[in-house]
């Protein structure tokens, strides 16, 4: 699909979207410590979102340890954080044009697994640009993990992210590709390397506190229906349960996926329950090369 040049506005959205990212993301991550609720985190960055006049792509993740990636806090979850590997990961839309971006904060004392995941993300933002091959990016990606002795996520790819919707075409492997897509100019990329001291694969865990509305359609259950009216609000975006206001929603979010009105995403660990680290950001692919709209929480940035 050709995409061709964005509108001044859009670009503007997707600006105005990373800054207040950036902005919260730069607090938070000082608020991953021993000690502190994970959901007073994940609720203070929400809530400095929505206050920003922004809104949210996603729930805050917050994946510890083996977790990779869609795990977010239940409500009036009492977990803490304790000398653990957070991977703090953030999506923030305006007018549905939508910034993603992460960053490992570790307590654990392997600083060089998080610098294997920030390191790629530098090599894939420099080989980025128009005409270059996803596979190409990807390359760069597993270069530079295996470097440090660590193994890429594999199953795991960066991605498009378009108006209401955060994960499009094209994606971004992390990995090698021999032929693949070429980035094309107009397009909005979330590049994110994941590194692992395991074997570079993540499974579905049981826990599930994130989904996204599938499809419309009637449902019998009264409870689903006043449940259904509010997901209707969240513009087809993923939400968690935790923000609808019925406390007791979870049996009709369980009829709603069953009737494959939702979907739901599990949290995402890696298979050897070893550690992963992540690094992120979103990038404007230009005529000329590509604009990070995400910039100011790596080391790299400058």
């Amino acid at each position: 699909m050709s995409h061709g040049p964005l509108d001044d506005d859009a670009v503007e959205s997707y600006r105005e979207a990373g800054a207040v990212l950036v902005e919260a993301m730069n607090e938070a991550r000082e608020m991953v410590e021993p000690g502190r609720s994970q959901l007073e985190v994940a609720e203070w960055v929400e809530d400095f979102v929505r206050e920003e006049g922004a809104g949210l792509a996603f729930p805050v993740n917050l994946s510890v340890d083996p977790e990779a990636s869609h795990a977010t806090p239940s409500r009036d979850d009492d977990t803490e954080f304790g000398e653990e590997m957070v991977c703090l990961d953030v999506g923030v839309h305006v007018d549905g044009y939508i910034a993603d971006a992460a960053v490992t904060v570790d307590h654990t004392g392997n600083v060089e697994l998080v610098e294997a995941a920030e390191m790629a993300l530098e090599a894939a933002v420099d080989e980025a640009g128009p005409g270059v091959e996803v596979g190409v990016v990807g390359r760069a990606i597993e270069d530079v993990i295996r470097g440090y002795g660590y193994t890429p996520v594999l199953n795991l790819s960066g991605h498009g992210v378009q108006q209401y919707d955060a994960h499009t075409e094209p994606n971004v492997p992390n990995r090698g590709v021999d032929r693949s897509v070429e980035l094309e100019p107009g397009q909005a990329v979330a590049i994110e390397p994941f590194a692992t001291d395991g074997r570079g694969k993540v499974g579905e865990g049981t826990d599930e506190e994130i989904y996204e509305l599938q499809r419309e359609k009637s449902v019998r259950d009264r409870r689903a229906r006043q449940v259904l009216e509010e997901i209707a609000e969240f513009d087809g975006l993923p939400f968690a349960a935790r923000w609808l206001s019925n406390e007791r929603a979870g049996m009709a979010l369980r009829r709603l996926k069953q009737a494959d009105v939702i979907k739901g995403y599990p949290v995402l660990k890696e298979a050897d329950d070893a550690l992963v680290s992540q690094a992120e950001h979103t990038l404007l692919v230009t005529d000329e090369g590509v604009e990070v709209i995400t910039a100011g929480i790596h080391d790299f940035d400058g």
